[in-house]
């Protein structure tokens, strides 16, 4: 892909409308970058979105709030089943409505690939930004994303070679996050008062899953008195939750808890027990060493090995394709072994050997700039047609 020319090529080109969908929070960021570089190549782009208020910043005519279509899990989805495919009603009807030059579909893919299937039939150009993890598990989705997707942007640098098994090209445009880690503005200073180092943990974005990984995780706090125990609360989560599992921990009344400041605590922290998911790659993108930590059920685990087929749970292994962070995963996640871990990335060769390590990631995803690449490629993509 050549990617010289491509600012100013709408200049010559007729107004171009974008409808975006983006439904969660990290789709919102995201979106909000394309929407910028988009406005930034093409000066006279229109735009109409499902997201948040990042996207808003940057104009159009914002349809939905993500905060309305976040449904995890498959008794939430159930009960809200009726509300779930009346927001699908009403995106079909929107989309045919404004009749875009260009769908944009950022992650989400619940929703999204089902709205891309429609969006076929009716002769729209769908573009797909942030491939579901079909690398993964279900696998299937691919033909389906190949039938109904005109364009796939993928983040991940395996990713195009997994396509290429089933004769489908992708553009791999560099992972979003370097480009929000570069610039300083959109991560501000922690606001908490610091006065020792910092270990964040992050015990995940569920009840279930911070309910099993947080206790285990604070329980290390009494051994490490020269070090602050922070907490990044998720934002669907109540305080009320947080502070019931510190109640029960001798050390809860040192620990810290701070909502709203995830990318500020990743990057003020010293180190970080992290619970497997995107957050395993943001941590390592802020240059801070980790311990990637996971542990459900016995038959949540043993269902998901069936399923899942991949050599690592972090992003961080995935793309580097070996180990370079220690998961801990299921029996192995133990207070004692955690402990073992967090002092060996604390100080010492081990913290050196992988912030060595997280060089070679960004290389591998990129570097800055992917937002742009994306932008490019999307305005060219629509010229070429």
């Amino acid at each position: 892909m050549r990617w010289s020319g491509c600012i100013g090529l709408a200049q010559a080109f007729k107004q171009m409308k974008y409808y975006i969908i983006a439904g969660e929070a990290s789709g919102d960021l995201h979106g909000s970058n394309l929407m910028k570089a988009l406005a930034e190549t093409d000066e006279v782009a229109e735009f109409r979105f499902w997201g948040g208020d990042l996207m808003a910043q940057y104009g159009g005519e914002p349809v939905k709030h993500y905060r309305d279509l976040a449904f995890m899990g498959f008794i939430e989805v159930v009960q809200n089943l009726r509300t779930i495919l009346g927001n699908m009603k009403f995106c079909k009807e929107d989309i045919a409505q404004y009749q875009p030059d260009a769908l944009i579909l950022i992650d989400y893919p619940g929703f999204n690939l089902r709205i891309a299937k429609w969006a076929k039939e009716k002769g729209l150009k769908v573009l797909y930004y942030i491939s579901p993890q079909v690398w993964a598990w279900k696998a299937n989705r691919v033909h389906k994303i190949k039938r109904d997707v005109d364009q796939l942007y993928t983040i991940l640098p395996f990713e195009a070679d997994f396509y290429k098994k089933y004769a489908y090209d992708v553009t791999f445009v560099g992972h979003p996050l370097l480009d929000v880690i570069s610039d300083e503005q959109q991560v501000p200073p922690l606001s908490l008062k610091v006065k020792k180092p910092i270990i964040a943990l992050l015990p995940g974005s569920r009840k279930q899953e911070i309910g099993t990984m947080l206790p285990i995780m604070l329980s290390l706090a009494p051994d490490f008195p020269e070090y602050q125990f922070v907490i990044g609360a998720a934002p669907s989560i109540s305080s009320d939750f947080y502070e019931s599992i510190l109640k029960a921990q001798t050390a809860g009344n040192s620990v810290e808890i701070v909502r709203g400041e995830t990318y500020p605590l990743m990057k003020a922290a010293h180190a970080a027990l992290v619970t497997s998911g995107t957050a395993t790659l943001e941590t390592a993108l802020f240059n801070t060493p980790e311990v990637v930590c996971y542990k459900g059920s016995t038959i949540s685990y043993w269902i998901a090995r069936q399923l899942v087929k991949i050599k690592y749970i972090s992003l961080v292994n995935l793309v580097l394709d070996r180990p370079l962070v220690k998961e801990l995963i299921q029996h192995e996640f133990s207070p004692e072994n955690l402990k073992s871990e967090l002092v060996s990335i604390l100080e010492g060769s081990k913290r050196e050997h992988i912030l060595e390590g997280y060089v070679e990631l960004k290389q591998k995803l990129g570097n800055a700039g992917a937002s742009h690449r994306l932008a490019q490629s999307i305005v060219q993509e629509l010229q070429s047609h």
